[in-house]
């Protein structure tokens, strides 16, 4: 991949890559009314991210490159302390 993601691109994989998302919760999470903010259509097309199934539930996962992108640039999926998955923030 010639293309480096933007942060915000980054910050989805890295997301996704701590634990698979149910489709409609990622839908929800990181849905935009702006045209320009194609941050779910940029980590699909730069193959970063990819669709699932998770018994029998359409979900979204990190694919090995979006994996890979995330540990060149050093970025580990972060947890709250609750354990929730929590975003990178920058």
């Amino acid at each position: 991949m010639n293309h480096r993601p933007d942060a915000l691109v980054l910050d989805f994989v890295e997301w996704v890559a701590a634990s698979p998302r149910i489709y409609s919760d990622v839908m929800d999470a990181w849905k935009t009314s702006c045209p320009r903010l194609t941050i779910w259509e940029d980590a699909i097309d730069q193959g970063l991210v990819q669709r699932c199934r998770i018994d029998g539930t359409l979900s979204i996962e990190a694919t090995e490159a979006g994996r890979d992108l995330l540990a060149k640039t050093r970025r580990k999926p972060q947890r709250t302390p609750e354990g929730q998955d929590a975003p990178h923030a920058v």
